[in-house]
């Protein structure tokens, strides 16, 4: 109790929960506090033999600071682990670590200079690694996210590269593997093949050719065209391309087998030639190359199959006198160009598939293009020059054969490298595979239909990622799993140096090289000599230098983590995966892939997605535009807890709009919350459950009705919470806290705690029913305002109980609260009640500006009401009062609404110095001038008679 000067004091309590937050500041010792205490292994202690609940973390990239999108990812995740361990599950998280790969490599070689020697950028890539993971370890602990922090998954731990080479074996033996020449997406700064999910596209300007392949077989043509012989000796079939610099490598030319084909005469230069065009792109073809002529007769493509055009650079070198024979192709269409397309099997996923179909053997396959982008020296005319510079000479050599008929620049959308934002190209290279559509050697379904399976039996939400993830996996290419790169885990497989062929113990040299990874890392493949393996064999094998994609990295952590390193926390399939949006094509992708090989199910129940950040005005965020927000930045300057609420009250599942303006707001909302908060705390601060507690069935009506409330509200927010919906969650604890506690109940209750007798029952029902209540809401938020739920809970549990909880309210599970029995009819009472209570105070309002009265309490109320109106406000008899805060109030029966209304009068009656009401019997008693009879009575007799409110 607060020494008041005043001899008759009010039950004003205190509280050691401040008012301000003060959060950047104090947080940070919280977060001390979490880890010294260990408050991560006690939530462990209290939830074990719980069913497990396993959110799996999807490794960030262990390079360069945390950003904006981290912490939302992060903050989700701690979010949903919270709730769950409240809701009665063992719910564990490990976070973890992607650590191989090329940026990391990128940053070696620019501190270090590129030709290290592999064994160098190893090490330096992996001490790299462990000082980034270290830098970013410490921003996610500061937002307030618990978890195994001392020991974390990591994908460069020698046990999860260990076990990641026996993933390889499983699909290997499974029949998933195998080696071929096939384009991939490739980039010539990485030297490497891509992933889908390292491709993104930009604007590019090429140049859009048409050019012509001469006719070779004029016989097979007339005869095509129905034709006795072909009226001119010279002609062309006619292609567009937006890539010259695949024109050298031609092999074939492709057309559609139902697609209608017309042989025209036209003239160029005073020469009469034939061209063949689709039929349907006559006039906009001869338009685009400024000649006139007309169609002499049609072909289907299906009868053009075969026959051979000579290659239009042929007489330029004689390096190039071959022909391309017509190949059929469902993918030719007739929206554009000239309706048929050139083929360089080399650089195009359909022309490879297109001329493998037709027999072409791999060692046919033309592919000058080398790794650098450069062409090889033994190619005609070109060679030295990188594919972009010879993009004007290939044109000019065109035009100088008579085989170009025009040349325009295109701007188009293409693909370029994720990472060095240059252009990316198909280029055949000798990759390894995992098959999409080949059956397993156990003759079961293909990769792609488990793949598709497993979809169908995964919950996501949002629900549009299903139809995302399945169209992505119904339309995929089979997945290059090598890599030409250092760092990374090595696909460790001894090649044949004259077939090629993999050496016939694989399996279990594969287990022998993990072995040996598992002690000393994927170093180990780099320093191992053939001969300690294959002895006397080692001579005809080579070492295979590729490594694996870093998608399989992470994508096979449900076998290297949740079966593996970590396998005593987690339990398999996982509960939940949760990722940006972008994850579709990435890590769910990958880990989808690579269970539904090794275990023919996916790694996980459910999917979560959440969009990306953007500024206010919806923006992309970009340090040019300056307007990019650092989670650092705001847990220095208004603390983790407000970047957890914002997260928190913002619908993820679209974009996150951030920005000063927006954060301002949640500062606001945070204050509401905190307050209600320090209002429930002072007013249960002399409040002991062993011997104040009142049963409910002896609690005044409106306390009854409190617990009720927070009863439904509790199922509402743990309705959301089941479903990972937090913006809900948020919306509804502000309105309860303004509307319901702040703007009724609290409100009604003031001077009931304040007056009554401090040991009276009047003052008990009111404490027991905001003790239920803040038991409730303390656990309802800890989730989200973890910070504040924690110093709310040291303050509110009490010496024992917060020794009985372990010093933490994690420990927690949602309150139980006590069962109200008649809770719907009071529900249904005081909803109707505060309909009228809102129209009342509102004229209340509006007659206190108009200066008519000071306080509310300086009114008189009577409320002219009929039917069931009536019945209702009749039933609360004299203390009606209290529910409207005004001195004096009472209810008249009219006939019917038209009668019904609010009278206010101004009190004619003194004030009473301690509960400010205005009474008749202010100074009834001598002894007391300056109090009126209740506070008499509650402060010197028996407790003023209340009953309801």
């Amino acid at each position: 109790m607060s020494e008041q000067k005043n001899k008759y004091p009010v039950n004003l309590t205190e509280t050691a929960f401040p008012m301000r937050g003060d959060l950047a500041k104090r947080e940070p010792k919280w977060v001390k506090e979490w880890q010294d205490k260990k408050i991560y292994q006690r939530i462990r202690k209290a939830s074990k033999g719980r069913p497990k609940f396993i959110l799996h973390d999807g490794p960030p990239y262990a390079n360069g600071d945390i950003h904006i999108g981290h912490a939302v990812n992060k903050i989700l995740k701690d979010m949903i682990v919270k709730c769950r361990n409240m809701a009665g599950f063992d719910a564990q998280y490990v976070p973890g670590w992607d650590c191989h790969g090329m940026p990391i490599e990128i940053q070696i070689e620019k501190q270090y200079g590129k030709n290290l020697p592999t064994a160098e950028v190893q090490a330096k890539s992996r001490a790299y690694a462990a000082e980034q993971i270290e830098r970013q370890k410490k921003d996610f602990i500061r937002l307030g996210v618990l978890g195994e922090w001392d020991n974390p998954y990591k994908t460069m731990n020698f046990s999860n590269e260990a076990d990641e080479i026996r993933a390889l074996g499983t699909i290997l033996e499974k029949g998933y593997v195998y080696r071929g020449l096939k384009p991939v997406n490739w980039c010539f700064d990485c030297g490497s093949a891509l992933a889908e999910a390292e491709v993104e596209y930009q604007d590019k300007r090429d140049p859009a050719i048409d050019v012509g392949f001469p006719f070779l077989e004029h016989d097979k043509l007339a005869a095509a065209f129905g034709l006795p012989r072909l009226p001119v000796q010279k002609g062309y079939a006619v292609i567009w391309t937006t890539t010259p610099w695949t024109i050298p490598a031609n092999q074939a030319l492709n057309m559609h087998p139902e697609v209608e084909y017309a042989l025209v005469q036209t003239e160029r230069n005073g020469e009469a030639l034939l061209l063949i065009l689709a039929r349907d792109l006559v006039d906009s073809c001869l338009q685009r190359f400024g000649l006139q002529g007309s169609v002499i007769a049609t072909a289907q493509g299906a009868k053009l199959s075969e026959i051979r055009f000579r290659h239009p650079l042929a007489e330029m070198d004689k390096g190039y006198d071959r022909s391309s024979p017509v190949y059929l192709g469902d993918y030719v269409t007739t929206d554009s160009g000239t309706g048929i397309v050139h083929s360089s099997p080399a650089y195009g996923v359909e022309d490879f598939n297109s001329c493998k179909a037709h027999g072409m053997k791999d060692e046919d396959i033309l592919n000058p293009v080398m790794g650098d982008g450069k062409y090889a020296s033994w190619l005609p005319l070109f060679g030295g020059m990188t594919i972009w510079e010879a993009s004007k000479p290939i044109c000019a050599r065109l035009d100088e054969a008579g085989a170009l008929f025009k040349l325009a620049m295109l701007d188009h959308s293409y693909m370029h490298c994720w990472r060095h934002k240059t252009p990316v190209v198909y280029r055949a290279t000798s990759q390894w595979f995992a098959s999409m559509d080949r059956k397993p050697k156990d003759g079961g379904k293909s990769l792609r239909e488990t793949a598709l399976e497993g979809i169908d039996a995964t919950a996501f939400f949002p629900s549009w990622g299903k139809a995302r993830l399945h169209g992505m996996i119904a339309n995929r290419p089979d997945w290059t799993l090598s890599r030409q790169r250092q760092w990374g885990v090595p696909m460790a497989f001894f090649v044949h140096k004259e077939t090629g062929e993999l050496h016939p113990r694989t399996p279990e040299l594969l287990e022998e090289v993990a072995r040996r990874v598992e002690q000393h890392g994927i170093e180990a493949w780099q320093a191992l000599d053939p001969k300690d393996l294959l002895g006397a064999e080692a001579e005809m094998y080579l070492k295979n230098k590729d490594t694996l994609d870093v998608w399989f990295d992470s994508g096979t952590t449900h076998q290297t983590v949740l079966r593996g390193s970590h396998a005593e926390q987690s339990q398999f399939p996982a509960d939940l995966y949760l990722e940006g949006s972008d994850q579709h094509r990435g890590w769910f992708h990958s880990s989808l892939l690579t269970s539904s090989m090794i275990n023919g199910c996916p790694p996980y129940k459910a999917l979560l997605t959440h969009g990306f950040v953007v500024d206010g005005e919806g923006k992309k965020m970009s340090k040019s535009k300056g307007n990019v927000v650092a989670p650092q930045k705001v847990s220095d300057t208004l603390g983790a807890e407000i970047l957890r609420l914002w997260v928190a009250s913002t619908d993820y599942s679209g974009e996150l709009s951030i920005s000063d303006e927006i954060l301002k707001r949640v500062v606001e909302a945070y204050r509401r919350i905190r307050n209600t908060l320090r209002f429930l705390l002072a007013n249960t601060s002399d409040f002991d459950p062993k011997k104040d507690l009142v049963p409910v069935p002896e609690l005044f009506e409106i306390d009854r009705f409190a617990i009720a409330r927070m009863a439904e509200l509790q199922a509402e927010i743990l309705a959301h919470y089941q479903v990972f919906e937090f913006h809900p969650v948020v919306a509804r604890l502000q309105a309860y806290c303004s509307e319901d506690l702040g703007g009724f109940y609290l409100d009604i209750l003031k001077d009931r705690l304040y007056t009554t007798g401090v040991e009276s029952k009047a003052r008990r029902s009111a404490q027991t029913a905001i003790w239920h209540i803040t038991q409730t809401l303390l656990r309802l938020m800890a989730p989200i305002l973890s910070f504040t739920a924690e110093e709310a809970w040291a303050v509110f549990a009490g010496p024992e109980g917060y020794a009985q909880s372990d010093e933490t309210i994690f420990t927690q599970v949602y309150y139980a609260l006590p069962e109200v029995g008649d809770a719907p009819a009071l529900l249904a009472r005081f909803a109707a009640l505060r309909e009228v209570r809102a129209v009342v105070t509102k004229q209340l309002e509006e007659l206190r500006v108009a200066g008519g009265i000071g306080s509310s309490l300086q009114a008189e109320l009577e409320i002219k009401a009929s039917g069931d109106k009536f019945a209702l406000l009749d039933s609360f008899g004299d203390d009606l009062k209290f529910i409207f805060i005004t001195s004096q109030a009472r209810v008249t029966r009219v006939d019917g609404e038209a009668d019904e209304g609010v009278v206010v009068t101004p009190s004619a009656h003194q004030k009473c110095e301690r509960c400010w009401h205005y009474r008749a019997d202010v100074g009834s008693e001598p002894s007391h001038p300056c109090l009126c009879g209740r506070c008499v009575s509650n402060l010197f007799g028996r407790g003023e008679p209340r009953r309801y409110a």
